[in-house]
């Protein structure tokens, strides 16, 4: 055996080292996961020798799975997909394969003796399903790469974390140092669980809302970025289940609190960063068309990066969250930052809310930047004050209604994303809409029971 096939007990592995591990006893199973329309992993637990016999001997799939994982909400509410073209009723729910991406392998620290691994979903005669979220990446990315560019990407994530029904801090705690200690322990078990699953964070900190807390990842090659975002929520939800607490990825999980996916993106060209300049004040080719291409595009594809109706509700003055689409520089009020410096300048787009799918919102901004890079689509001149009255910009859409209608009739998306894609999407979208239309809010219950 090679030193390099020794497995460590920890993050990242080879398919080599997964073998040994398994020869070993240290891995008894894998779980090969599909990424859902919603961000999250969906699979089953196999015997690990039977894992093995599947890849390196009878192809490249790792089993099935029911179709209708790619066309369900997030309860798995199953009656959306009649009109789905990939399962429903009328498909019969057929299986699909799930081919997986070997460079993902990886041990999981609350799962000890399992190895994980993410899979593109595939038809079973292997054919890569279009409108699955990793998919709609790499096809954007590889469009990208055709255009010479590499996109570097970081995500920053926020959520709330609650102790029983109370939020684990109970006022502003943004990068406060005095943390409840049971705050300090969560932050060191999760730090802890992340580097040993090879997702390690940035950084954790308080955040501006009680009980809300973010974690920033470094910045890595996007469809990794988008795993490990994955692995990260997966491994949250256990860390903070073990400690009796419970998180929240609502984007607006009430009318005071809205909780963000900010993604942090640079391009790069034959290794260098093309957003750098001299100075700061100016803009490079690269970067004006960028910008440009994501305030003329995003709009359009807003059910992508804002799935759900109380995606909309996050939209608030003043909430640190984005009413116009507008760009700054270094100004947190728009929905396009414009941050670093020199070889670091970036830019931190502020629109997606937690509830969004990293794999679609990263592949948003780059069907975006293309099309900035193409058109040479230069944006206006930066917002100059308060971002919350800049009323020359683009209001971004009020709900997910008006964002359902703007993405259907574009001719953008569709050119971007295809039939197919706009197809699918549309009807998950209008499926929540029809879904919060049928329910009865505390709001009419609060208005409606008012005694003349």
């Amino acid at each position: 055996m090679h030193a390099t096939d020794t497995p460590p007990r920890t993050g990242l592995i080879s398919l080599g080292q997964l073998q040994t591990a398994v020869v070993d006893l240290h891995i008894r199973a894998v779980t090969p996961v599909v990424p859902d329309l919603h961000g999250l992993l969906r699979g089953k637990r196999l015997d690990a020798n039977l894992f093995l016999d599947q890849v390196t001997k009878q192809g490249d799939t790792a089993g099935e799975a029911c179709s209708y994982l790619l066309a369900t909400d997030r309860r798995m509410t199953v009656t959306t997909t009649s009109k789905h073209d990939i399962s429903g009723w009328i498909q019969g729910f057929p299986d699909m394969s799930l081919q997986p991406d070997l460079d993902t392998i990886r041990f999981m620290p609350h799962t000890p003796g399992v190895a994980l691994v993410h899979c593109d979903a595939v038809t079973t005669d292997g054919k890569r399903i279009g409108i699955a979220p990793r998919e709609l990446l790499r096809q954007q990315l590889n469009l990208l790469a055709k255009q010479g560019y590499e996109i570097r990407i970081g995500w920053e994530s926020e959520f709330l974390l609650h102790d029983g029904h109370r939020p684990v801090t109970r006022h502003n705690a943004d990068y406060a140092l005095n943390l409840p200690p049971k705050l300090h322990d969560f932050f060191h078990d999760l730090e802890q669980a992340l580097f040993n699953a090879d997702t390690p964070a940035e950084a954790f900190k308080g955040e501006g809302a009680p009980g809300q807390l973010e974690v920033t990842f470094r910045y890595g090659q996007a469809m990794r970025a988008c795993d490990n975002y994955t692995v990260y929520r997966q491994t949250l939800q256990h860390v903070a289940e073990q400690r009796g607490l419970r998180v929240n990825f609502m984007a607006a999980p009430s009318d005071e609190v809205g909780n963000g996916l900010h993604l942090h993106l640079s391009l790069w060209k034959d290794g260098e960063p093309v957003f750098a300049a001299p100075h700061d004040s100016h803009l490079s080719p690269p970067l004006k068309y960028a910008i440009g291409g994501l305030l003329k595009s995003l709009p359009d594809l807003a059910p992508l990066w804002a799935p759900v109706p109380n995606s909309y509700k996050r939209f608030r003055p003043h909430s640190f969250a984005p009413l116009y689409m507008n760009w700054g520089d270094d100004h947190r009020g728009c929905a396009v930052r414009m941050t670093g410096h020199g070889r670091g300048r970036h830019l931190e787009l502020r629109m997606a809310g937690a509830d969004a799918n990293p794999y679609l919102v990263a592949a948003a901004t780059i069907a975006g930047i293309l099309r900035g890079h193409r058109e040479k689509l230069a944006p206006p001149p930066p917002c100059p004050g308060d971002a919350y009255f800049d009323n020359g910009s683009p209001r971004l859409h009020r709900d997910l209604v008006e964002s359902l209608r703007a993405f259907m009739s574009s001719d953008f998306a569709l050119t971007a994303f295809g039939t197919s894609v706009l197809h699918h999407y549309g009807v998950a979208a209008q499926h929540e809409i029809d879904t919060h239309r049928e329910r009865v809010t505390d709001v009419e219950r609060e208005r409606g029971d008012i005694r003349a």
